[in-house]
């Protein structure tokens, strides 16, 4: 089976979550005797491209509309070289950024799509495919039919492919002008500016529920102990929900799925859409003043009390013990 990974980026190296997409697209390619292949878009992405190709070859499409992150010329590009090189699977991380891209792309190609894939299997040269359904309380297998299939891929439930030692070669791409063609046009980026990891790659998560009563003390206590960890900070929908938090922050079903190392639950109780999105996290520590609280069911470490009163404490003896953990 000929595969093709789309490479989400930060414009130096691909991130997490795609790598995870490529140990997925590598183990089908070794059950079926494929070959995988990146696609690295954007505009002046030659050290991304070098990064990616560390990996597994890698195919570039450089161009100015690609600069910025507009769905419409990114989809057309992906079907394009799809079906230019005849690729018969496309892979890529189950992001914001690809649930935005990839659906348009499928649509395009006509294309069978399975997102969120979790776990997959060869069967009778069939390849059947785990996606979770209601918040992760049951898992559905399906087997997408005709080609090209497309595949969007949990990051949290495939470890990151690693470096080969070995250069796999990049090769650039030009395609028709046409191709980059948008009725949309690029006005601009709001983000606020923030020096902690992102919530998808760290790996130490600390995230706030309702017990946190505004953004203040969102950002002292959780902030502040994500910061003592060298990770990163998350919320819970309450929060977002409540304008203390913002969306990106936002962990669970309807927000980030995520499987740190270290998931630090302060405040929140542990409803069934949270968990969806940190259950797999490898360690769980949980501070909440309701012992009956859910979370502690997950939880591998708990504390019951005040988070108000826990979080300063925990915080001035990991800075007293310079404690840190890599991002």
């Amino acid at each position: 089976m000929r595969i093709v990974v789309v490479a989400e980026h930060d414009g130096t190296a691909v991130r997490g979550a795609s790598l995870s997409a490529l140990a997925f697209a590598q183990s089908v390619a070794a059950a079926t005797g494929g070959d995988v292949s990146w696609l690295v878009l954007g505009h002046k992405v030659d050290v991304v491209a070098q990064d990616a190709a560390l990996l597994a070859p890698v195919i570039v499409v450089d161009s100015p509309a690609l600069e910025n992150p507009i769905a419409e010329p990114f989809a057309r590009v992906i079907s394009t070289v799809v079906k230019e090189r005849g690729f018969e699977l496309v892979a890529a991380a189950s992001s914001t950024f690809a649930k935005d891209i990839v659906p348009r792309a499928a649509a395009q190609l006509g294309g069978a799509m399975a997102s969120d894939v979790v776990r997959h299997e060869l069967a009778d040269g069939r390849l059947q495919l785990d996606t979770p359904r209601y918040a992760g309380a049951v898992t559905a297998t399906v087997v997408l039919q005709g080609l090209p299939q497309i595949v969007t891929v949990r990051g949290s439930a495939y470890a990151a492919a690693q470096p080969t030692g070995e250069n796999h070669g990049i090769e650039r791409l030009e395609l028709n002008p046409a191709v980059f063609d948008c009725r949309g046009s690029y006005e601009g980026l709001k983000s606020k500016q923030n020096a902690r990891p992102d919530v998808t790659e760290a790996r130490v998560v600390v995230s706030g529920g309702r017990a946190f009563k505004n953004a203040e003390d969102f950002e002292q206590h959780v902030g502040g102990l994500a910061d003592a960890l060298g990770g990163a900070a998350g919320s819970s929908r309450a929060l977002v929900d409540a304008g203390i938090a913002p969306n990106e922050l936002q962990v669970g079903q309807t927000g980030k799925i995520i499987a740190p190392e270290v998931y630090i639950a302060l405040g929140i109780s542990g409803a069934v859409q949270h968990l969806a999105g940190m259950k797999n996290s490898r360690t769980i520590v949980a501070v909440n003043s309701d012992p009956e609280a859910p979370i502690f069911d997950v939880a591998d470490y708990g504390l019951v009390g005040d988070v108000y009163k826990i979080t300063p404490e925990l915080i001035e003896k990991l800075e007293s013990h310079a404690v840190g953990l890599s991002r």
